[in-house]
């Protein structure tokens, strides 16, 4: 993709979070007659919190979908050189490394065994199938990476 569609599909997320967050507020400030606001809030921004990880200057989106098509996404910030570093820091991937890198087997605590039934964790940058390994990849700010489970 462009650097023009990536700002722009960035910006459309970002708008679509928003609107989301702004509907959950309302629904729970309507459900609540006695016009105490104070716990919507709380549990608004502690979802959010807990979705940021890392520290760092360089920001990146990454999404984990599981086996059911569940996805969850999380804010990582960083100053580590390659993905597999930053995740691997937060604690959302583990594996094993391999005469090709580290095979991820473990992401967001989930585990896939290939020799078991076939599954497996993909690994895309900005929507696309990845041509390098997590651990080879440079973190580029602003960009998507995601890890799917997928079969053989």
């Amino acid at each position: 993709m462009t650097t023009r569609m990536k700002k722009w599909l960035s910006f459309f997320c970002s708008m679509v979070l928003i609107a989301a967050m702004a509907l959950s507020m309302t629904a729970c400030n309507a459900t609540n007659e006695t016009g105490d606001t104070s716990t919507t809030t709380q549990d608004s921004s502690t979802l959010s919190e807990a979705n940021v990880l890392g520290e760092g200057k360089t920001e990146f989106t990454f999404v984990v979908t599981d086996a059911e098509g569940k996805e969850t996404t999380f804010e990582i910030h960083t100053d580590k050189t390659t993905v597999g570093e930053a995740l691997t820091e937060v604690d959302l991937i583990a594996g094993e490394d391999s005469e090709y890198g580290l095979m991820v087997t473990t992401v967001n605590g989930i585990t896939v065994d290939y020799d078991k039934d076939g599954a497996y964790w993909a690994f895309y940058v900005d929507g696309e199938y990845a041509t390098s390994g997590v651990d080879s990849t440079p973190v580029t700010a602003g960009s998507t990476y995601a890890f799917k489970v997928e079969k053989a």
